[in-house]
C-alpha cells in the first residue's frame, strides 16, 4: 500500500468544514515505542525516582497493559506522581531533553508521512491517546497534529498535582473524549463521509469500531487478529 493513496478524495462540502476525519493513536501506532513506558524510564536515568522499584512497577504496569487487564486509575496514580513532586519549571526543563534524548530520534519517516498525508488533504486530525497531556504535547507538536485528546492532568495554581482530571481517554474512554472534543467543533462522528483511526493495540478496538476506516497499524496478536477477522485494513511502519 502506498500511503499517499491512504485518503481519498473526497472535498468537503462548502462551509461544512472537513469531510474526512484522521485519529492516529501515539504509541507504537506513530512512536516505535511506548512515550508513558519510556517517560519512566527517563525519570529513572536521570535520578528523579527509586530506580529499582520504579522500574519494577513501571514493567508490570507494562504488562498489564499489553495483557488486557489495566487499571487506568492505579497507572495513573503511579504515573503522574511525580509531576506532583517538582515544579513546572524543572519539569518543563526535563521533558524538553527527554524529546531529544528519547522520543526525536524515534519519529520515522514512515510515520511522519502518512500524518502529513491527511494534514496536506485538509482532513480534521487528532492524536488520541491515552498517555497524559504532559508527555504526549510536545509529541503531537513534533508530528504537526495541532488537535491533543490526552488523559487529563490536574493544574491547581499552576502546579500539577499528581492527580488525573476528567475522563482518562483509555478504552472505551477514548470514545468519549473524543466525542466531547468534536461535539466542541459542532462536529460528530457520523458528520463526516470518511474516517480513520490508527492504533496498534486491541485496547482501541472501542474507537476503531467508531470509524468507516478502522487501521490496524503495527497491530499487537490480538487486534491483528481481529483485523484478519473482520477484514480491517493492517498497516505496518516500521518494518
Amino acid at each position: 500500500m502506498h500511503l499517499k493513496d491512504t485518503p481519498s478524495s473526497t472535498a468537503p462540502a462548502p462551509g461544512a468544514g472537513p469531510a474526512r476525519l484522521a485519529l492516529f493513536d501515539l504509541d507504537y501506532t506513530l512512536l516505535p515505542i511506548d512515550s508513558d513506558y519510556e517517560w519512566a524510564r527517563f525519570l529513572v536515568r536521570i535520578g528523579v525516582v527509586d530506580g529499582a522499584e520504579y522500574e519494577r512497577r513501571n514493567d508490570e504496569f507494562f504488562r498489564q497493559y499489553h495483557a488486557g487487564t489495566l487499571d487506568i486509575h492505579e497507572f495513573l496514580a503511579f504515573q503522574l506522581a511525580p509531576l506532583g513532586e517538582h515544579p513546572p519549571e524543572t519539569l518543563e526543563r526535563w521533558h524538553a531533553q527527554y524529546m531529544d534524548e528519547v522520543i526525536r530520534p524515534q519519529i520515522r519517516p514512515r510515520a511522519l508521512e502518512l500524518v502529513r498525508g491527511h494534514l496536506d488533504r485538509g482532513d480534521l486530525c487528532a492524536i488520541v491517546t491515552a498517555t497524559n497531556e504532559f508527555v504526549t504535547a510536545p509529541i503531537a507538536r513534533a508530528f504537526g497534529i495541532e488537535h491533543l485528546i490526552a488523559t487529563g492532568v490536574e493544574r491547581i495554581d499552576g502546579r500539577y498535582t499528581g492527580r488525573p482530571h476528567g475522563t482518562p481517554s483509555f478504552r472505551e474512554g477514548k470514545i468519549l473524549r473524543t466525542r466531547e472534543w468534536l461535539a466542541g467543533h459542532g462536529r460528530d462522528f457520523a458528520d463526516f463521509g470518511e474516517s480513520w483511526f490508527y492504533s496498534d493495540s486491541s485496547n482501541d478496538v472501542p474507537l476503531l469500531e467508531q470509524v468507516t476506516n478502522p487501521v490496524a497499524t503495527n497491530p499487537d496478536e490480538r487486534l491483528a487478529a481481529l483485523a484478519g477477522a473482520r477484514g480491517w485494513q493492517v498497516l505496518r511502519l516500521f518494518e
